[in-house]
């Protein structure tokens, strides 16, 4: 019989560059639950994969709460989190990490390209609330809200301290290899703003794409046709430079078509700006999806790489007492 009192012990992990700013602490005191079930632990460093680990060591929680450092959680987050995991075989539970209405215009569309099936494609519900609470896969959680049982990743070894991105991705494909469920559910959500400007956008494709590749060279099982597309759209890209057959224009007719299409169902979702927003998407998907195959083909070379990538190795966790006691 589930316990409905169930209020376990939740370790909140924020990783941060040493001397950054935290941002998801103004959310913190806000959150519905007991303040003395909570601890927050920040972990200072300059290997994100390798912070959370270190915190999760000496976290005490049943549960660990994974935050980026500007992720801002809504004050339901912390009860709908736990009550999920009254089921004994639920693993991981996590939610979307959603685009707050006070982004720049280009943010905005950096959001809206996410939440797109031409766009974000599979992974377009870490970045949207849709639907409700369902068993899922990696494709639709995102570590900066993200929670683990405490046993579970420690007996597991944790993240995969030679992956960054994906190394939550990884986690998880172990996870549903042994059976065990991944919880997604969208009212469990995060503000967390976009990218400020279209390099950091692009870079942020870029370690998407790399990132898949090395978890799919170090976890093969992890693989899907999907996450190659954008890799085979920059090859064809590449012949479209010697190879003059009209047949050959086909695909790249198509994709104008279909980015036309999904350009002007994108701009016409926001309100305002519409036409600007049709112009701006427009070439900001072909950005998206050459940026995300080039990172995916650079991340080849860690079947090349002679030795591993190197570990920080100055890291420092510190506990908080950050909540107002009544």
């Amino acid at each position: 019989m589930m316990n409905v009192n169930y209020q376990p012990v939740v370790s909140i992990i924020i990783p941060v560059k040493p001397g950054g700013y935290v941002k998801a602490l103004e959310s913190l005191n806000d959150l519905d639950y007991p303040a003395e079930k909570l601890e927050v632990l920040i972990a200072e460093g300059t290997q994100p994969s390798r912070q959370r680990n270190e915190a999760a060591k000496k976290a005490s929680g049943d549960i660990l709460y994974f935050l980026d450092d500007d992720s801002s959680p809504v004050r339901s987050n912390m009860n709908l989190l736990v009550a999920h995991y009254k089921d004994d075989e639920v693993a991981c539970v996590g939610g979307p990490s959603i685009t707050p209405d006070t982004d720049r215009f280009m943010q905005r569309c950096f959001g809206l390209l996410l939440c797109s099936p031409f766009g974000g494609g599979g992974i377009r519900n870490r970045y949207q609330r849709r639907g409700g609470a369902r068993e899922s896969s990696d494709s639709e959680l995102i570590l900066c809200n993200l929670s683990f049982r405490a046993d579970l990743y420690k007996t597991m070894g944790g993240l995969n301290e030679k992956l960054y991105p994906n190394e939550e991705n990884e986690l998880m494909s172990r996870i549903q290899s042994a059976g065990l469920k991944l919880i997604h559910d969208p009212d469990i959500y995060v503000l967390r703003s976009q990218r400020v400007g279209l390099w950091a956008f692009a870079r942020q494709m870029f370690n998407y794409g790399r990132g898949r590749m090395e978890q799919t060279i170090i976890s093969p099982s992890s693989a899907s046709a999907i996450h190659f597309v954008p890799a085979l759209f920059v090859a064809y890209l590449a012949g479209l430079s010697v190879i003059s057959s009209h047949v050959y224009m086909i695909p790249i007719l198509c994709y104008i078509m279909l980015n036309l299409i999904f350009s002007l169902k994108t701009a016409t979702g926001e309100k305002r700006y519409r036409a600007k927003r049709l112009v701006v998407v427009f070439f900001l998907f072909p950005l998206m999806h050459i940026a995300y195959g080039i990172g995916t083909f650079y991340g080849l070379k860690s079947l090349i790489r002679c030795s591993p990538k190197k570990i920080a190795c100055d890291i420092r966790v510190k506990k908080l007492d950050i909540f107002v006691k009544e």
